[in-house]
């Protein structure tokens, strides 16, 4: 019964201790990141920069569009050049992986899985970054017409500036109030790609702060794999903080149309031909599925009335899928009325 009972006490001693042990490591631990998380603000603190850093309000950088991840940041920083992305960076570097340090640069904060969150990390937000005036080069002639902008500036900005001389982007995405430096990290993609490409084989130009801290020209080529690594790197290669972006003379008119499928296979046929197709009858093709709602098809100009009941019809069964060819042909004035007409008709 003794022996037992001895058994017993020295059970519940190593435990005891055990349980002590893990409480003091864990203790230790989160003492070693306080300390830590103490020293990196205060080394933060002390850089010069021109711009500056948030470390109270970061709660906005801690969500996105998708809503899935919520990483709360030590601070959101707030440039107002590229050297002071460049500073924090190359700070960040020289701390060592010890300080756990990462960074983050968000745009509008489209991405859906918590790309440009980071936690315990840096933020930057990029549209902070001093606006200059859009540089449209190539004007009248002479080289391939191009804009110079920064990696904080939107797209819908751009638009609005280059349409001031007749030019606009040869491919960009639907949604335009999205950063340069986002979509370009990404890819761009949207219905003028299978005429040009994604946004990111319209670039001439970039210039990058690397992981490293340094400030880089690159382009196809100057420094060749950094261009091609930052394009559609998803950040990992560095930031873009300018671009240079080829346009084309922009149409003066457009004939934007709406194509409604019942069936998948003609549509995907249909989406297929018209973007293999070798002549020009269309500078935008997209296709997209669609949840068929109440009401959704009174929203649209129609080709047919709704209320015919041969056409519309079978069109009106609420949560059927349908799918749509999104098409559009681009005119310029200068070009026969008579032959822009046939064109439309």
């Amino acid at each position: 019964m003794k022996y037992l009972h001895a058994c017993f006490l020295r059970k519940r001693n190593m435990i005891i201790v055990r349980s002590f042990t893990i409480l003091l490591l864990l203790s230790c631990i989160a003492f070693k990141l306080a300390c830590c998380f103490s020293s990196s603000i205060s080394s933060l603190k002390a850089l010069p920069l021109v711009g500056h850093l948030e470390f109270e309000d970061v709660h906005p950088a801690s969500k996105d569009f998708g809503n899935r991840y919520q990483l709360l940041p030590l601070a959101v920083l707030h440039p107002k050049s590229v050297s002071d992305i460049a500073s924090v960076i190359r700070h960040i570097w020289m701390m060592g992986p010890h300080s756990q340090l990462t960074v983050a640069a968000r745009g509008r904060g489209h991405s859906l899985q918590g790309q440009a969150q980071t936690r315990h990390g840096i933020v930057i937000h990029m549209e902070s970054l001093q606006p200059q005036k859009l540089q449209v080069f190539g004007v009248g002639g002479g080289p391939t017409p191009f804009v110079d902008v920064s990696g904080g500036e939107l797209w819908i900005n751009i638009l609005h500036e280059t349409q001031k001389y007749g030019l606009a982007p040869k491919s960009w995405t639907d949604y335009l109030h999205l950063t340069v430096g986002g979509t370009l990290s990404n890819a761009g993609i949207s219905g003028q790609a299978f005429r040009h490409g994604p946004q990111i084989s319209n670039v001439h130009q970039l210039e990058v702060v690397t992981g490293k801290g340094e400030i880089l020209n690159c382009s196809e080529r100057q420094n060749s794999d950094l261009f091609h690594g930052v394009l559609g790197g998803l950040g990992q290669f560095g930031i873009i903080t300018r671009a240079r972006i080829a346009l084309e003379p922009a149409p003066t008119m457009v004939k934007w149309m709406r194509v409604l499928y019942l069936d998948f296979a003609a549509f995907a046929r249909d989406q297929e031909r018209l973007i293999s197709s070798d002549d020009d009858k269309f500078d935008y093709i997209e296709g997209f599925v669609i949840i068929n709602r109440t009401g959704l098809l009174d929203s649209w100009r129609l080709s047919f009335t709704p209320e015919d009941p041969v056409e519309a019809s079978q069109f009106k069964s609420d949560g059927r899928n349908l799918y749509c060819l999104e098409v559009a042909k681009y005119f310029k004035l200068d070009e026969d009325r008579k032959d822009v007409m046939n064109q439309v008709s």
